[in-house]
């Protein structure tokens, strides 16, 4: 198959995967439901302690906050002298946005970019904070992912068609993959071009300060539904936070926004035996308003108050 059509075939193909995997959940989902009263789905949702409500409203708060260290960090990257009020702002709205409604390189992207251009850094510097925060956010993926599949090595759905039947060999070629990356900032000396891939050199502290940051971001995320689920869940949280990391990854694959359904279809399969799916969806529906929603709220309300006070310092400006 020529380079070409090979392209062209994969601009196809990502999207009827995300089409299928979405049907696929939908369908999985509605299976389940089919087997309760709404009304018990209802009742599981206010039986979860307030206080467990609050606990993940509080991880929530602190995983936005860890969130503003990508930015932060990606601009001692490029060396441009920027406040961190104005890092953490541009970071908690493009990943509450990007959360929410999915396809982060566009949406994110397109969110940081208003922000930094108004901040007056120049396109390229842009790019290289666009740059590193993706590739930190997979660099966290890689990091937490991988320790825990070594670790707690759960056995995967043969619904997800994957060419393993166990996380394992996922983790360690996850680890692999950021030992390579730590070895070759300790000892390599330039950026690494892979296809259109720019994979920057960083100085060590700053790429183990990347994977610390990104890694317990991931932990956090999970900590939030673990919280949610706290009362009626067997497992401890490294057992769990496997079967979060694999339904995160199967969400991002999926292409579907905000990986909303696939998302929950993997806890489900994974959680069911040893969970009620009553209990399941009801933390899950909480898990997506705490999680996704409010921080989507609050980044629409943030962006207006910025949008409005940059409205009128232009006009006094002017005036």
């Amino acid at each position: 198959m020529s380079n070409i059509n090979f392209k062209r075939f994969a601009r196809i193909a990502s999207p009827l995967l995300g089409l299928f995997l979405f049907g696929f959940s939908i369908w999985a989902i509605a299976n389940e439901l089919r087997q309760y009263h709404y009304l018990e789905i209802v009742r599981s949702l206010q039986a979860i302690p307030k206080d467990y409500l609050r606990l993940a409203l509080v991880l929530t708060i602190l995983n936005y906050l860890m969130l503003t260290g990508y930015d932060a960090l990606a601009v001692q990257y490029i060396r441009h002298p920027l406040s961190y009020p104005k890092t953490a702002l541009a970071a908690v709205i493009s990943y509450a946005v990007s959360n929410s409604i999915g396809f982060a390189l566009l949406t994110g992207s397109a969110i940081r970019y208003r922000f930094y251009s108004n901040w007056k850094l120049s396109a390229i510097e842009i790019g290289n904070i666009i740059a590193f925060c993706n590739l930190s956010f997979w660099l966290g993926l890689f990091a937490a992912g991988g320790l825990v599949f070594v670790l707690e090595p759960l056995t995967i759905p043969t619904l997800l068609r994957l060419p393993f039947a166990s996380v394992h060999p996922i983790g360690v070629i996850f680890l692999l993959a950021v030992v390579a990356y730590l070895v070759w900032n300790i000892v390599g000396r330039r950026s690494i071009r892979i296809g259109k891939l720019v994979v920057p050199h960083l100085p060590a502290r700053l790429s183990l300060a990347q994977i610390f940051v990104t890694s317990f971001d991931w932990a956090l995320a999970g900590g939030v539904l673990y919280a949610l689920l706290l009362s009626s869940i067997p497992l401890s949280y490294p057992g769990f936070f496997g079967i979060y990391m694999l339904a995160q990854i199967a969400a991002l694959i999926s292409n579907v926004p905000g990986g909303l359904g696939v998302f929950e279809t993997v806890i489900l399969l994974l959680l069911s035996p040893s969970v009620s799916s009553a209990t399941l969806f009801g933390a899950l529906l909480a898990y997506r308003g705490i999680y996704y929603f409010l921080p989507l709220g609050v980044a629409v309300l943030l962006l207006g108050i910025y949008e409005l006070h940059r409205r009128f310092t232009n006009k006094s400006a002017s005036s």
